[in-house]
């Protein structure tokens, strides 16, 4: 796994040793990165599970101004940590379960990486996704990645899906945040 492209390009990361961490395939987060297109330049990038922080450290490569990792597992902040300092682009690294930093952060974030263990429920999400909404301005971009058999969670009715494909065992949604929750 590397960076693909940007200012750290061909960067090596690594992924977590663990059999419930599945790393994104170099080929779906370059996929990810094109349908986010110029949005990620000087963007506020949160990675929700975070993992080795691959789609996290490539927007900060392609120009995101800031990226926010959150992840509470301990050998994937042990990766994490590690590919934070090798790609050498900074990042805020948040330790704590996706829930309890939902429930408390401050802020803004225009893009949103969520790349949740695949054995995650989609009610467990949708209660995410609600949470999320109120960090995110309208324009905002949310991009969830799921086992492509998985039942997608509910998003709050303000969101649009822009885009619904599939890679492999991997589905790709892109939800835009259209206005303010009502």
């Amino acid at each position: 796994m590397r960076i693909i492209t940007g200012e750290a390009k061909g960067r090596r990361l690594i992924a977590p040793d663990t059999p419930a961490t599945r790393p994104v395939t170099d080929r779906v987060r370059e996929a990810v990165l094109s349908m986010v297109g110029d949005w990620v330049i000087d963007a506020a990038v949160l990675d929700l599970y975070a993992g080795s922080g691959s789609f996290g450290l490539e927007a900060l490569s392609r120009g995101a101004a800031k990226a926010t990792f959150v992840e509470n597992g301990n050998r994937a902040l042990d990766a994490l940590r590690s590919n934070i300092t090798a790609v050498s682009l900074g990042g805020t690294l948040v330790t704590s379960p996706v829930r309890v930093f939902l429930a408390d952060a401050e802020g803004s974030y225009d893009l949103v990486f969520i790349d949740p263990p695949w054995d995650m429920s989609s009610s467990d999400l949708s209660g995410d996704l609600a949470a999320l909404d109120r960090l995110l301005p309208v324009g905002a971009e949310v991009v969830l990645s799921r086992r492509h058999k998985d039942t997608l969670p509910s998003a709050p009715a303000n969101w649009l899906v822009a885009t619904d494909r599939r890679y492999g065992d991997t589905r790709i949604v892109r939800y835009e945040k259209e206005a303010e929750a009502q």
